[in-house]
This record gives C-alpha cells, sequence and structure tokens, in this order.
C-alpha cells in the first residue's frame, strides 16, 4: 500500500521533506562548526521537521550523538532536567552499553533511581521528587556531554518555556553557564514566542546575549511547495489541478502544518488516474473541521466569557491590532479596555492567541475554519 506522502506527524525522511535546502545547508555549517543556534519562527511553520531533517544529515549522523528536547509541557528546573535526562538516555540506549553505562556512571544523584526493562536496558523512569537536587543532577548531565566520546548537539524546542519557570531568570543564568562552559556540545534553541525568543537573545543584559547566530524560518515559498505537490501526486498516478496549491497557501497563511493536513486529505480523495481540483478543497477541509469539531466545541465552552469574546473577535478581525483601542471594543461589543488586557493574557499564556510587532492572531487557523463553518464570525 502506498504512504501518503504529506506527512502531518513528525519526520518521516527526506523523500517526504519539502525544500528547506538553504536552510539545511545553513543549520548544519553552523553546527559542524561549534555554532549554537536560535530558530525562531510561528509554531506550525515546521522549525521541529527541519531539525530532525539536519540531524539526520549524514555528516551529522555518522559522527555526533545528538538529542532532541521538547521542553513545551515543563513548568519548573526539575521538569527540565526530567525531560533532558530522559531523552538522552533514550538516545545512549540504542547505541550499546558500554555507551549508556559511561551517562549512568556521572550520574550519582539518580542513579538508584534508573530501571532497567527486561533486555538489561535502562528505563528513565524518575517520578514527582525523585531528583532531590537540581542543580547537581544538571552539573552531572552536562559532565557526561562534556566529555562523550562524540561531540553532542542538544535541540531544545520551545526554549522560551524556561521564562516561565518559577526563578526563571535565575534558570536562564544557570542554564547559561553550564552550555557556556560545554565544549563538546552545541545547542539548537528553537522556539515559536518571537518577542521572547529575541529579547532572551538580543538583548545586552540577559545571559544568552550574542551566545548564537539567529536564524528566523519563513514559509516554504509557494513554488517550491507547488513542485513538491505535483510531483508527490505524479508519483502516485495521480493528477493535481495548478489552482490548488496557491488557493491553500492563500487560505492558510502559508502555515505547513495546515498545508500538509489538507493535501494529505486531497491526496487521499483522489484516486489514481482522476485529477484534484479546487473545489474538492472545502470538502476536504469539512472533513478535517467535522473530526475535530468535539474538541473545539470543548475548548470554546471551557473559556471564560471574556476570554471566549475576545478570541471570537481576533478570530474575526483575523490580524487585530490595538485590541485595546475603544475601536476595536466598540466593534466587537467588548466590554472594557480593562477586559480585554486581562483576557488576552489568558489567551496568550494558553497559546489560543500569537503576538507578534503588535499583531494579534489566533494560533490554530483551523479552529478559524470552524468558527466561520458555524458562523460564529
Amino acid at each position: 500500500m502506498r504512504r501518503n506522502p504529506f506527512i502531518t506527524n513528525g519526520y518521516a525522511g527526506k523523500e517526504y521533506f519539502c525544500d528547506r535546502l538553504t536552510e539545511t545547508e545553513t543549520m548544519v555549517d553552523m553546527l559542524t562548526n561549534q555554532n549554537n543556534i536560535a530558530l525562531i519562527s510561528p509554531r506550525r511553520m515546521g522549525k521541529t521537521d527541519l531539525i530532525r531533517h539536519c540531524l539526520e544529515q549524514d555528516v551529522i549522523r555518522n559522527h555526533y550523538y545528538t538529542f532532541e528536547v521538547d521542553i513545551y509541557s515543563t513548568s519548573s528546573l526539575n521538569d527540565f532536567i526530567d525531560v533532558l535526562g530522559k531523552a538522552v538516555l533514550e538516545t545512549l540506549r540504542t547505541k550499546g552499553k558500554q555507551v549508556w553505562e559511561g551517562f549512568l556512571n556521572v550520574l550519582s544523584s539518580v542513579r538508584s533511581e534508573i530501571s532497567f526493562d527486561m533486555s538489561g536496558n535502562p528505563v528513565w523512569g524518575l517520578g514527582l521528587g525523585h531528583i532531590s537536587n537540581p542543580t547537581t543532577t544538571l552539573s552531572e548531565i552536562f559532565e557526561y556531554l562534556q566529555h562523550a566520546d562524540k561531540p553532542c548537539i542538544v535541540a531544545i524546542d520551545e526554549f522560551q518555556q524556561i521564562l516561565k519557570y518559577q526563578d526563571g531568570e535565575k534558570i536562564e543564568a544557570l542554564l547559561r553557564t553550564y552550555i557556556q562552559r560545554c565544549s563538546n556540545a552545541n545547542f539548537i534553541f528553537s522556539g515559536s514566542h518571537r518577542h521572547l525568543m529575541s529579547g532572551m537573545f538580543t538583548t545586552p543584559s540577559r545571559p544568552f546575549y550574542q551566545s548564537v547566530t539567529i536564524m528566523n524560518l519563513h514559509p516554504i515559498p509557494l513554488d517550491k511547495y507547488q513542485e513538491f505537490c505535483h510531483s508527490k501526486f505524479h508519483e502516485a498516478g495521480k493528477h493535481l489541478a495548478d489552482d490548488v496549491v496557491e488557493a491553500l497557501y492563500t487560505r492558510f497563511n502559508c502555515t505547513t502544518m495546515y498545508l500538509q493536513k489538507v493535501m494529505n486529505m486531497l491526496f487521499s480523495m483522489t484516486d489514481p488516474g482522476d485529477t484534484c481540483t479546487a473545489d474538492m478543497i472545502d470538502i476536504a477541509v469539512k472533513r478535517l473541521l467535522d473530526l475535530a469539531s468535539d474538541t473545539y466545541e470543548t475548548i470554546l465552552s471551557q473559556m471564560p466569557e471574556k476570554q471566549r469574546n475576545l478570541f471570537l473577535a481576533i478570530s474575526a478581525e483575523g490580524q487585530a491590532q490595538n485590541i485595546s483601542g475603544g475601536l476595536f471594543v466598540r466593534k466587537y461589543r467588548l466590554p472594557s479596555s480593562s477586559s480585554v488586557l486581562s483576557a488576552i493574557k489568558g489567551l496568550l499564556d494558553k497559546d489560543f492567541v500569537t503576538q507578534d510587532k503588535g499583531i494579534y492572531s489566533i494560533y490554530d487557523l483551523l479552529f478559524v475554519e470552524w468558527l466561520k463553518m458555524k458562523k460564529m464570525i
């Protein structure tokens, strides 16, 4: 059975990866020349897949240990250490006993908490409270990175999350100290909150100032994505009308994840020998929205009223500016400027809304499509 080439969940290899040739070459060159990188873009633009694509290049895969750490769900230094330690161990356990033993030998603070599966391989199963001295455990992990038998690359996703930790500024400085002293490892810090990430790396008073090369990830060019889509349909003996990709590209603001989701559905709707046409887009989008409808209903019902009303207003506006100004408040019949300022904080904290250069928009573009379908905006 032929695999749907429009991958919607994770990195599936270079065959299914579209373009990013320049970005890949730049990142690989920077990493193999001992540079740290801050990769910044809105969510769902493909940062994580780009990082995995870079780490799969032969020059890195064959000569480095690579560790991927997603700290989006963490809320403390203990959480950070837990996901970092787990990522390191899960990678090393596939490299053989001699390799993972080297890591366990430096983890004196938590080694007694490491368990083993039936095959004798170590399992990072530390529970709440097992990391009793986080700075010691963090120091041990960095000691391993510094003395590993291969150079290491550590990719930390949603790095701006550390700013939400208690004593976030101190933790920011602590991590900078360890990273600065670790000459055997290089780091990719990726993040989706541009103003937070930029502040960390471009403010002279901050610990990470001038410690990285900043890369801003832009949308895949339309012509490149069109070429990719047409080639995948052709390989499957299917046809794709010329106007389909451009229509999607405009509708979903060039955002990779939504393009892939809809193209995945369109590919499955098109039989070999047939042609996918633009009038199939609405059908494909509706199928996706029907599948997500219960989730969106629940999210909306659980929002506090003031947040829900502001969420609907920003959804209707698309790109909203000066949301606490009288014009916007009156246009969408919001209670007051002060209620808007209170509500937007909650929406930003929960990642329902994103803000860049004073412009507010909804993260989930399919959510906006669902609101339109339900005639709520």
